[in-house]
């Protein structure tokens, strides 16, 4: 992993547990329909606190969660230590402390942008077995289908600590084409969404790490340009984020 990433989410824990999106379950299912036993072994690299960890546990899939931070990981293991087939290690996407060849899918949700793409690639194949199969998704967040998020955005740009650099990280088609190698590679698009009253809403803010934390002086301004456009824009108390969460299923080789 790169820069600061093992320790950005440090504070954020509990507002991501809380807050963070989860994933349509058509991620599962597409992974099935492209030839990924439903019992098949997961390594989830960089799992956070356990949210695509618990979409393949719920679909009977024996999950690895591996995630260096120690603070994400322990939140993963108070919610899912007590589920069969569940286990974490304190590893990372360049080395994951499992042994060779002992899974048949790597999924990486919300986490590929942090990697050191070519060392991970490097691990994942030595981790895999059989088909070498490896699954990336994230949310993608709409940034103008609709006022809220036009004024989101802009609230991000104009308060994010480093929004734009981790913004950019984020890979299109080409690129994450050519790192699976050309034509190993298909990829689906999904709509997703959350619905959140103020408070949901300010935690899920909280849980990026690019936006100011308590005592940093951009927080409390950044919290009543939230408040602002909280109140001009909510209907029935609560606003509406529109998510297309992107998947990329594929082999290495």
């Amino acid at each position: 992993m790169i820069d600061n990433s093992k320790e950005r989410f440090t504070n954020r824990v509990d507002d991501y547990v809380k807050y963070r999106p989860g994933y349509p379950s058509v991620v599962v299912d597409f992974v099935h329909e492209h030839g990924v036993l439903p019992a098949a072994p997961v390594a989830d690299i960089g799992a956070g606190t356990g949210i695509s960890t618990k979409l393949f546990l719920d679909a009977g899939h024996p999950v690895c969660a591996v995630e260096p931070n120690e603070a994400m990981r322990t939140a993963c293991d108070r919610w899912l230590g007590g589920t069969a087939g569940y286990r974490s290690l304190a590893g990372n996407a360049e080395d994951t402390l499992l042994p060779e060849a002992g899974v048949d899918l790597v999924v990486a949700a919300q986490a590929f942008h942090w990697f050191d793409v070519e060392r991970a690639k490097k691990e994942f194949k030595r981790i895999l077995r059989g088909d070498k199969m490896v699954a990336l998704f994230w949310n993608s967040r709409s940034l103008d289908g609709s006022q809220f998020l036009r004024d989101y955005e802009a609230l991000l740009r104009r308060y994010g600590t480093d929004y734009e650099q981790v913004a950019e990280r984020y890979s299109g088609d080409e690129v994450i084409e050519a790192w699976f190698g050309k034509g190993n590679v298909q990829n689906a698009r999904f709509p997703n969404g959350q619905t959140l009253p103020f408070d949901g809403l300010k935690g899920r803010l909280l849980s990026s790490s690019y936006a100011p934390g308590q005592g940093h002086p951009q927080y409390e301004p950044m919290l009543a340009a939230l408040r602002q456009i909280f109140d001009e824009q909510q209907k029935d108390g609560v606003v509406v984020f529109e998510y297309e969460t992107r998947l990329y299923l594929g082999r290495l080789n």
